[in-house]
């Protein structure tokens, strides 16, 4: 089953690093990633943009609304994803454990709805 890791971290933290512990946690994701492909469970993943780059749409009633930003105001923004195929929940669970955000934020795990 597949399954996608969400990675929610504070940027506010994340701006307030240091190079070397931005290098530092580059490295650690970079493990993380190799580990997850030498397993043969990785599907994919990318790092996201701030939330401040995001844009909001919503349609009501017929009309279309955007707004520039963020939708709401959270401490945890979501920072990047990774898609893996797991036997089950546990496994799943298991990788997002091992993933450098959840020592910096949660790992949200979602199963995947297959239509």
């Amino acid at each position: 089953m597949q399954y996608l890791l969400l990675i929610h971290e504070d940027e506010k933290q994340m701006q307030g690093v240091t190079p070397e512990q931005n290098g530092a946690r580059l490295a650690a994701y970079g493990a993380y990633m190799k580990a997850v492909a030498d397993a043969g469970v990785g599907k994919g993943g990318q790092r996201l943009h701030p939330s401040s780059t995001a844009t909001t749409v919503r349609v009501k009633n017929g009309k279309t609304s955007v707004v520039n930003g963020p939708y709401a105001e959270i401490k945890e923004q979501l920072g990047g994803y990774i898609l893996i195929d797991a036997p089950d929940l546990d496994s799943a669970i298991s990788w997002a454990a091992r993933c450098p955000g959840a020592e910096y934020g949660a790992m949200e795990v979602r199963p995947i709805w297959q239509m």
